[in-house]
Protein backbone atom coordinates (compact mmCIF):
# COMPACT_ATOMS: atom_id res chain seq x y z
CA UNK A 1 0.00 0.00 0.00
CA UNK A 2 1.47 3.78 -0.67
CA UNK A 3 2.32 5.78 1.92
CA UNK A 4 -0.27 9.03 2.73
CA UNK A 5 -0.53 10.80 0.03
CA UNK A 6 -2.60 13.92 -1.11
CA UNK A 7 -4.83 14.06 -3.76
CA UNK A 8 -3.69 14.96 -7.33
CA UNK A 9 -5.89 18.17 -8.26
CA UNK A 10 -6.60 19.43 -11.69
CA UNK A 11 -6.01 23.27 -13.25
CA UNK A 12 -8.38 25.11 -15.02
CA UNK A 13 -7.93 24.57 -18.89
CA UNK A 14 -8.85 27.69 -22.15
CA UNK A 15 -9.69 24.51 -24.28
CA UNK A 16 -9.99 20.74 -24.15
CA UNK A 17 -6.65 18.72 -24.91
CA UNK A 18 -7.74 17.07 -28.14
CA UNK A 19 -4.78 15.16 -28.95
CA UNK A 20 -4.41 11.20 -28.88
CA UNK A 21 -2.66 11.10 -25.47
CA UNK A 22 -5.63 12.06 -23.01
CA UNK A 23 -8.16 11.10 -21.29
CA UNK A 24 -11.35 12.63 -20.86
CA UNK A 25 -13.69 12.23 -18.24
CA UNK A 26 -17.17 13.58 -17.24
CA UNK A 27 -16.82 15.51 -14.18
CA UNK A 28 -19.57 14.78 -11.20
CA UNK A 29 -21.30 17.09 -9.62
CA UNK A 30 -19.96 15.85 -5.89
CA UNK A 31 -17.45 15.54 -3.29
CA UNK A 32 -14.14 13.96 -4.17
CA UNK A 33 -13.62 11.26 -2.17
CA UNK A 34 -10.86 8.31 -1.54
CA UNK A 35 -12.00 5.15 -0.12
CA UNK A 36 -8.85 2.81 1.65
CA UNK A 37 -9.67 -0.40 2.32
CA UNK A 38 -7.02 -2.58 4.65
CA UNK A 39 -8.59 -6.03 5.47
CA UNK A 40 -11.50 -5.68 6.79
CA UNK A 41 -11.57 -2.18 7.73
CA UNK A 42 -12.15 0.91 5.27
CA UNK A 43 -11.86 4.11 5.55
CA UNK A 44 -13.45 7.12 3.29
CA UNK A 45 -11.24 10.23 3.57
CA UNK A 46 -11.89 13.74 1.57
CA UNK A 47 -9.25 15.84 -0.05
CA UNK A 48 -8.92 18.19 2.96
CA UNK A 49 -8.55 15.18 5.61
CA UNK A 50 -12.01 14.47 7.06
CA UNK A 51 -12.83 10.78 8.07
CA UNK A 52 -16.56 10.36 6.64
CA UNK A 53 -16.47 6.40 6.73
CA UNK A 54 -19.51 7.17 8.60
CA UNK A 55 -21.29 9.27 6.49
CA UNK A 56 -22.11 7.07 3.85
CA UNK A 57 -22.59 3.29 4.18
CA UNK A 58 -23.81 2.11 0.77
CA UNK A 59 -20.28 3.23 -0.15
CA UNK A 60 -18.47 1.25 2.93
CA UNK A 61 -20.29 -1.70 2.50
CA UNK A 62 -19.42 -2.01 -1.57
CA UNK A 63 -15.94 -1.58 -0.75
CA UNK A 64 -16.01 -4.66 2.05
CA UNK A 65 -17.87 -6.86 -0.28
CA UNK A 66 -14.84 -6.25 -3.38
CA UNK A 67 -12.73 -9.75 -3.27
CA UNK A 68 -9.55 -7.85 -2.64
CA UNK A 69 -9.10 -6.74 0.38
CA UNK A 70 -6.01 -4.20 -0.35
CA UNK A 71 -6.64 -1.42 -2.08
CA UNK A 72 -6.68 2.66 -2.24
CA UNK A 73 -9.97 4.09 -4.98
CA UNK A 74 -10.09 7.53 -5.67
CA UNK A 75 -13.58 9.17 -7.06
CA UNK A 76 -16.38 11.94 -6.84
CA UNK A 77 -19.37 10.91 -3.94
CA UNK A 78 -22.42 11.19 -5.60
CA UNK A 79 -25.92 11.26 -5.61
CA UNK A 80 -27.67 10.24 -8.88
CA UNK A 81 -31.57 11.57 -9.75
CA UNK A 82 -34.12 9.71 -11.54
CA UNK A 83 -32.32 11.25 -14.60
CA UNK A 84 -29.08 9.53 -14.01
CA UNK A 85 -27.13 13.01 -13.33
CA UNK A 86 -25.49 13.65 -10.33
CA UNK A 87 -27.48 15.73 -7.77
CA UNK A 88 -25.68 18.33 -5.63
CA UNK A 89 -28.27 19.55 -3.87
CA UNK A 90 -29.53 16.46 -2.31
CA UNK A 91 -25.92 15.35 -1.45
CA UNK A 92 -25.45 18.61 -0.09
CA UNK A 93 -28.58 18.14 1.94
CA UNK A 94 -27.43 15.24 3.63
CA UNK A 95 -31.07 13.52 3.64
CA UNK A 96 -30.05 11.32 1.44
CA UNK A 97 -26.44 9.71 2.72
CA UNK A 98 -27.64 6.73 2.41
CA UNK A 99 -27.74 6.64 -1.35
CA UNK A 100 -24.17 7.92 -1.90
CA UNK A 101 -22.07 6.18 -4.30
CA UNK A 102 -18.70 6.66 -5.67
CA UNK A 103 -17.81 7.07 -9.19
CA UNK A 104 -14.22 5.71 -9.24
CA UNK A 105 -11.84 7.06 -11.71
CA UNK A 106 -8.22 6.12 -10.43
CA UNK A 107 -6.83 3.68 -8.36
CA UNK A 108 -4.01 3.99 -6.11
CA UNK A 109 -3.51 0.58 -4.77
CA UNK A 110 -3.87 -2.70 -5.57
CA UNK A 111 -3.58 -5.71 -3.43
CA UNK A 112 -1.27 -3.88 -1.55
CA UNK A 113 1.35 -2.39 -4.25
CA UNK A 114 1.33 1.27 -5.07
CA UNK A 115 0.22 2.06 -8.39
CA UNK A 116 0.84 6.26 -7.69
CA UNK A 117 4.24 5.70 -10.07
CA UNK A 118 2.23 3.74 -12.82
CA UNK A 119 0.83 5.54 -16.30
CA UNK A 120 -2.92 6.47 -15.62
CA UNK A 121 -4.46 3.53 -18.18
CA UNK A 122 -2.54 1.90 -16.52
CA UNK A 123 -3.79 2.03 -13.24
CA UNK A 124 -7.41 2.82 -15.49
CA UNK A 125 -7.10 -0.98 -16.18
CA UNK A 126 -5.92 -2.37 -12.33
CA UNK A 127 -9.57 0.17 -11.21
CA UNK A 128 -11.58 -1.95 -14.23
CA UNK A 129 -10.05 -5.05 -13.14
CA UNK A 130 -10.95 -4.28 -9.47
CA UNK A 131 -14.89 -3.25 -10.05
CA UNK A 132 -15.78 -5.72 -13.04
CA UNK A 133 -18.89 -6.42 -12.84
CA UNK A 134 -19.89 -3.73 -10.29
CA UNK A 135 -22.50 -1.17 -11.12
CA UNK A 136 -23.97 0.31 -8.22
CA UNK A 137 -22.59 1.65 -4.62
CA UNK A 138 -18.52 2.32 -6.23
CA UNK A 139 -18.32 1.67 -9.82
CA UNK A 140 -16.04 3.13 -12.57
CA UNK A 141 -17.33 6.29 -13.73
CA UNK A 142 -17.25 6.44 -17.97
CA UNK A 143 -14.16 8.15 -19.74
CA UNK A 144 -13.42 8.42 -23.88
CA UNK A 145 -9.43 8.44 -24.83
CA UNK A 146 -8.24 10.12 -27.74
CA UNK A 147 -8.62 13.77 -29.67
CA UNK A 148 -12.97 13.24 -29.01
CA UNK A 149 -12.49 15.56 -26.31
CA UNK A 150 -13.71 18.68 -27.59
CA UNK A 151 -17.21 17.22 -29.04
CA UNK A 152 -17.51 15.09 -25.93
CA UNK A 153 -17.25 18.45 -24.22
CA UNK A 154 -19.75 19.97 -26.24
CA UNK A 155 -22.24 17.34 -25.65
CA UNK A 156 -21.48 17.16 -22.02
CA UNK A 157 -22.41 20.50 -21.74
CA UNK A 158 -25.37 20.52 -24.11
CA UNK A 159 -26.63 17.63 -21.23
CA UNK A 160 -26.29 20.14 -18.79
CA UNK A 161 -23.53 18.40 -17.16
CA UNK A 162 -21.00 20.18 -14.85
CA UNK A 163 -18.20 19.70 -17.46
CA UNK A 164 -15.05 17.37 -18.30
CA UNK A 165 -11.73 16.71 -16.84
CA UNK A 166 -9.12 15.35 -19.26
CA UNK A 167 -5.90 13.28 -18.04
CA UNK A 168 -3.00 12.45 -20.02
CA UNK A 169 -2.75 8.72 -20.09
CA UNK A 170 1.04 8.46 -19.57
CA UNK A 171 1.69 10.56 -16.07
CA UNK A 172 1.80 9.15 -12.58
CA UNK A 173 -0.25 10.11 -9.74
CA UNK A 174 0.94 13.67 -8.09
CA UNK A 175 0.16 15.41 -5.16
CA UNK A 176 -1.54 19.12 -5.68
CA UNK A 177 -2.21 20.81 -9.05
CA UNK A 178 -0.93 19.14 -11.98
CA UNK A 179 -1.10 20.54 -15.38
CA UNK A 180 -1.81 16.91 -17.11
CA UNK A 181 -4.65 17.01 -15.35
CA UNK A 182 -7.19 19.72 -17.23
CA UNK A 183 -10.70 20.50 -16.64
CA UNK A 184 -13.52 22.40 -18.54
CA UNK A 185 -16.32 23.72 -16.63
CA UNK A 186 -20.19 24.46 -18.43
CA UNK A 187 -20.08 27.85 -17.59
CA UNK A 188 -24.21 27.13 -17.42
CA UNK A 189 -23.93 25.33 -14.63
CA UNK A 190 -24.82 26.11 -11.02
CA UNK A 191 -21.21 24.43 -10.14
CA UNK A 192 -19.09 27.48 -12.15
CA UNK A 193 -20.58 30.22 -9.50
CA UNK A 194 -20.84 27.87 -6.67
CA UNK A 195 -19.09 29.14 -4.30
CA UNK A 196 -17.77 25.93 -1.81
CA UNK A 197 -17.61 23.48 -4.47
CA UNK A 198 -16.71 20.38 -2.34
CA UNK A 199 -15.70 19.77 1.11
Amino acid sequence: MPKEIGFALPVIGESVPAGNDWIHEVKYDGYRLRVVRNGNRVKLITKNGHDWTKRYPWIVETALNIREEHFVIDGEAVILGVDGMSDFDALHSRQEDHEVQLYAFDCLAFGGDDLTGLPLHMRKTNLMQLLRGRSQGIFVAPFEAGPIGPELFDAACKMGLEGLVSKHRERAYRFGRCDHWIKNKNRNHPAYTRVMESF
